[in-house]
């Protein structure tokens, strides 16, 4: 997607960290968690598409900061979960737009 593609889908809720597999390579959301925020420019969202092994998401290069709404351009599956609470930890469940609550 190009920047001027991007609509507000979502109020503004802060930053989030999301892996270059989903902004990059375009693929979905496949999991995400929500940590408590690192300062109070952080929604404390990070994404995966869970294809990631610790090699790559070891590599600072392989991830940035992004505001929530551009990850919701990539993949508005992520939108009804967005106000999970700080330590929600989600799944998609396999070829849906549902995510399910892992319970650690």
């Amino acid at each position: 997607m190009k920047a001027e593609e991007f609509i507000d889908l979502i109020p503004p809720m802060g930053f989030c960290c999301a892996t270059d597999k989903i902004t990059v390579d375009g693929m979905n959301v496949g999991y995400m968690y929500r940590e408590e925020p690192e300062d109070k420019m952080d929604s404390g969202w990070r994404f995966f598409s869970g294809t990631e092994n610790q090699e790559y998401v070891d590599d600072p290069n392989n991830t940035m900061f992004y505001h929530v709404n551009t990850i919701a351009n990539y993949d508005k599956a992520i939108i009804p979960y967005l106000n999970l609470p700080f330590g929600t930890s989600l799944e998609r469940v396999k070829d849906t737009d549902k995510f399910e609550i892992i319970v650690e």
